[in-house]
């Protein structure tokens, strides 16, 4: 797998995270097609952001991790609000909050690790 595909590899499991995450806060059934049916809308949005130049230029960067982090909440929310009629301010922040720690949080260990890895190279 290249880097690029282990990179959205783990975008999409933190999108997965987040809606089990989600899930079980909340006391709903275990089962794989509920899980599926929660991060449909988000996973949805992570492709979206996907199809940005800036992610696609240094997937693993910071930068590329707030564009994604943005389209996967925005497109998320609203297909989300789309389908169940409504959409609590609460749940949009915490959605917001979780998804930044989730897919900015992976990247800045990544970025943290690899610079360690250069110094010690050198």
């Amino acid at each position: 797998m290249s880097r690029t595909g282990l990179v959205l590899a783990a975008d999409a499991v933190a999108v997965v995270v987040f809606a089990a995450i989600g899930r079980l806060s909340h006391a709903e059934p275990d089962d794989l097609l509920g899980l599926a049916a929660t991060a449909a809308p988000f996973l949805l949005g992570l492709g979206v952001s996907w199809l940005s130049p800036a992610v696609r230029a240094d997937p693993a960067g910071l930068r590329a991790g707030a564009v994604v982090l943005a389209g996967t909440v925005v497109v998320g929310l609203l297909v989300r609000a789309g389908f169940t009629g409504s959409l609590p301010l609460s749940f949009a922040v915490v959605t917001t909050v979780s998804l930044a720690v989730l897919l900015l949080g992976w990247r800045g260990l990544s970025s943290l690790v690899a610079r360690r890895a250069a110094l010690r190279v050198r």
